[in-house]
């Protein structure tokens, strides 16, 4: 059996646990990098491919690392066209991993976690950048209620209620004070746009490093990491899908101040547009959309960089993701101030 030395788990625990359900197999264990989340991990147990999800071990903030939400949206897509993983099993008991997890279909395919797209022609960039826009559209298209997620979440008022959880988390965070992300907290109540009764499921953290893609064409065929999923409104996604235009290479793999024609990827109106051909019928991003999606991936960052100092958080490098939340505040209020347009070219 293999047993990465990085696991927050006893493996042979997880193996004992298979084997009551599975029978008896050969079991090989691998800790997948990348995330800041929840702890994941490639299982391979005899016939079964699968991909493990589990909380991370330590104190969490309440409400966080829920993936008993996670599995609960996989399970409720699994029958639609929104391409997602096919769920296999959850526990929520905290015996024998030391917290709950579930258990999915592991997918062959690409992730990419630069959205430059490196190694790739200017085509396929392109290529790649639609399909990310149309897998987000047949997320958005799926009627809560028509797939058992009536009480994923509050319908209504979703953007005050979004501003008003990251704001508090920033509060309760023992990190040091951000005047910009401060700012942008007070700006955000007041222009928030009219509700105009729109309702979907909100994925909440939509970007190119959560989507699977067909191992040869640019289509997802996996939409991952549900954590942060609820009953929301699709502009949310769009805003943070569209933070990629306004960040640099070095502020989590953004595109600012690259070529964007030479690489072939679309400009973000050109990419707003292809979503908008697909989705049904939705409100046109605003300057608030994107401002707020800076403001609550500035948040995350904040979380991210808390538990690393608990020691508990599910990447090694995760401390060095502290910057970031000033990066991201500062971003935001230069949209908020004008200094860059916010519909970038």
């Amino acid at each position: 059996m293999a047993q990465p030395s990085n696991a927050d788990f006893d493996p042979a625990a997880l193996k004992g646990f298979l084997a009551n359900r599975f029978g008896d197999a050969a079991m090989t264990l691998e800790r997948i990098g990348g995330g800041q989340s929840n702890p994941t991990y490639f299982v391979d147990y005899g016939a079964h491919r699968m991909v493990l999800r589990k909380k991370p071990a330590g104190p969490i903030l309440r409400g966080a690392h829920a993936v008993d939400r996670e599995f609960r949206v996989l399970e409720a897509l699994a029958p639609t066209n929104v391409p997602v993983p096919g769920p296999v099993l959850y526990h929520d008991g905290v015996e024998p991993l030391g917290t709950p997890f579930y258990l999915m279909e592991r997918l062959d395919g690409r992730v990419f976690h630069d959205c430059s797209l490196p190694g790739l022609s200017p085509a396929e960039r392109r290529g790649i950048y639609f399909g990310m826009a149309e897998a987000m559209a047949k997320l958005h298209a799926v009627r809560p209620g028509a797939v058992g997620l009536g009480d994923y979440g509050r319908p209504g008022n979703y953007f005050e209620r979004q501003i008003g959880r990251w704001t508090r988390q920033l509060r309760e965070s023992p990190s040091d004070r951000i005047p910009a992300l401060e700012a942008v907290a007070d700006w955000l109540p007041q222009h928030v746009p009219a509700d105009d009764g729109r309702v979907s499921i909100a994925h909440g953290d939509f970007r190119l490093g959560n989507l699977l893609f067909h191992p040869d064409k640019p289509e997802v065929i996996g939409i991952l990491d549900w954590e942060l999923s609820t009953i929301g409104h699709p502009l949310a996604d769009l805003g943070f899908c569209s933070m990629t235009w306004h960040s640099t290479p070095d502020e989590y793999g953004g595109i600012l101040g690259l070529d964007h024609a030479a690489l072939g990827i679309p400009s973000q109106r050109e990419f707003l547009d292809h979503y908008f051909a697909h989705a049904v019928p939705t409100a046109p991003l605003q300057r608030f959309h994107l401002v707020f999606s800076l403001f609550r991936f500035a948040v995350i960052f904040i979380g991210i960089a808390d538990r690393a100092r608990a020691g508990s958080a599910a990447s090694a490098d995760a401390a060095s993701k502290s910057p970031l939340a000033g990066r991201f505040a500062a971003r935001a209020q230069e949209i908020i101030q004008g200094a860059r347009p916010w519909s970038a070219a």
